[in-house]
């Protein structure tokens, strides 16, 4: 194991698990809704880290503090409830990981800005309840990512110091709140990534190109 390493940490959607087809499928659902022409998922897919704010942006053309978008954003919220299971899956390669992870009795926990309210039935849906140290919602704490409150809430779940867990994210906000945690930050290029920077440009401690390479780093391989 890497000198100093004692944990692992992930965000979830884009990271561990592909949600980009639900999210996507319940925007579009909301345009037929409207007699509106869905978008294409591709134009979709990037965004999907952003949850309903970056689907309703491009979809929609709304954000806040547009009143509009609180409107929209809860009826997708209540949409996405009815069909967050239907498509989503893990990545097939971050699963394997996580077997390597447990194999090691290394410890890993999820930090997401996901509420509760979905994170919760996501991870237990596709089996990752029993095995994950502790799982940390958009809800769990006063403040979400890019803050630090969620990585810090999981590095005092997991007993381990802050500077001991290394935070893996397909997102800026990521790398902002493990850098701000005093973590190591890890980017993980297969995830969604947005229309910003690109990852080499977040200040990260590494750029992943696929889930075993965090194998490597660690070094399990």
């Amino acid at each position: 194991m890497r000198p100093g390493i004692t944990a692992v940490l992930f965000d979830l959607d884009g990271t561990l698990v592909d949600s980009a087809p639900d999210l996507a499928g319940t925007v579009n659902d909301m345009l037929r809704l409207r007699g509106r022409p869905s978008v294409p998922y591709a134009a979709l897919r990037p965004h999907a880290g952003s949850g309903a704010r970056g689907m309703l942006r491009v979809a929609f053309g709304v954000a806040p503090p547009e009143p509009a978008y609180f409107t929209l954003r809860d009826e997708f919220h209540d949409h996405y409830a009815t069909r967050m299971l239907q498509d989503t899956r893990p990545f097939a390669a971050a699963l394997a990981l996580l077997d390597t992870l447990d194999q090691h009795a290394v410890p890993w926990g999820i930090v997401t800005n996901k509420a509760l309210r979905f994170a919760q039935p996501l991870v237990q849906a596709l089996g990752l309840h029993t095995r994950t140290a502790a799982l940390i919602g958009g809800d769990s704490t006063p403040h979400t990512k890019p803050h630090p409150a969620p990585l810090l809430e999981a590095a005092t779940r997991l007993s381990h110091p802050p500077a001991a867990c290394v935070y893996v994210g397909d997102d800026h906000r990521d790398m902002q709140a493990g850098q701000a945690a005093g973590m190591a930050t890890l980017a993980a290029a297969w995830g969604y990534l947005g229309d910003g920077d690109l990852p080499h440009t977040w200040g990260a401690d590494a750029v992943l190109t696929e889930p075993d390479a965090l194998l490597q780093w660690l070094d399990l391989a």
